[in-house]
């Protein structure tokens, strides 16, 4: 049994090392990417392959998108996409930016709802998109709504790695800088996760008062100022996140 599930596990973080920015990995990078040897991600990458799951050219391996199936039974119960889309669509259209709903897994904010008017980020962003939360407007909005012992166990194991020059990476500032989107209750981050891209966020609570998932608006840093981010898109976002927390709401505890 124990083999079993360390297979399981195995052939997860297989999956798991593509990502958008390397959906094609030979296998001495998949190897590499989740420190197993290469006999045994060849293994598992050539029965993922004869499931379907993934592909391969004779070097170069890729996800299919039959690996959309593996989330899909937990989107399609989850009632916060189809009740945040419309609202999306009506805040995208008001701000005429991009605007986006994601959860937190993990050290990751994983998207869930997006509507998109024009693309920003060199990778492409699309439901079930992971980006880390550190970073991350959204993820520092669900960071910071983590009960005490969590956010210091997320904290000791996070890598914190610089993906610009303005990215925080050390734990005491990123803390601090949690404590402030706590008290503020929204979050804004500039150009730490890419060049140029600016993103401000809002929690959106369940009826009980817990933070669930986060929505946020993106935009480019040369054509919205932080002054004007916050002046001109906080306003309709924390709006939005309001009317998405009443829907949510009005659900029955059947589907919230």
């Amino acid at each position: 049994m124990v083999d079993q599930v360390q297979s399981l596990a195995r052939g997860l973080a297989v999956i798991r090392a593509f990502s958008a920015a390397e959906p094609e990995q030979t296998l001495s990078q998949v190897a590499r990417a989740t420190g197993l040897s290469r006999a045994a991600a060849r293994r598992f990458l050539l029965t993922l392959t004869e499931l379907g799951y993934v592909r391969n050219d004779g070097r170069l391996f890729a996800l299919t998108p039959r690996v959309l199936e593996l989330g899909y039974a937990y989107l399609s119960g989850l009632s916060l996409p189809e009740v945040a889309d419309p609202h999306l669509e009506r805040l995208a259209a008001e701000v005429r930016e991009s605007a986006s709903v994601a959860v937190l897994d993990g050290e990751d904010v994983v998207y869930v709802a997006r509507v998109a008017t024009a693309r920003i980020m060199r990778v492409s962003i699309s439901i079930g998109t992971r980006f880390p939360a550190y970073c991350t407007s959204m993820g520092r909005v669900l960071l910071s709504a983590l009960p005490p012992e969590a956010l210091e166990a997320y904290l000791s194991r996070a890598c914190l790695r610089r993906l610009t020059s303005r990215t925080i990476v050390l734990p005491a500032a990123l803390r601090a800088e949690l404590d402030e989107v706590r008290v503020r209750g929204w979050a804004m981050v500039d150009q730490e996760l890419e060049e140029g891209l600016r993103s401000i966020a809002a929690p959106i609570r369940d009826r009980t008062g817990r933070t669930v998932a986060a929505v946020n608006v993106s935009t480019h840093a040369t054509r919205t100022s932080l002054q004007a981010a916050e002046r001109d898109l906080l306003p309709p976002l924390l709006a939005t996140a309001g009317r998405i927390e009443a829907d949510l709401a009005s659900l029955s505890p059947a589907r919230n």
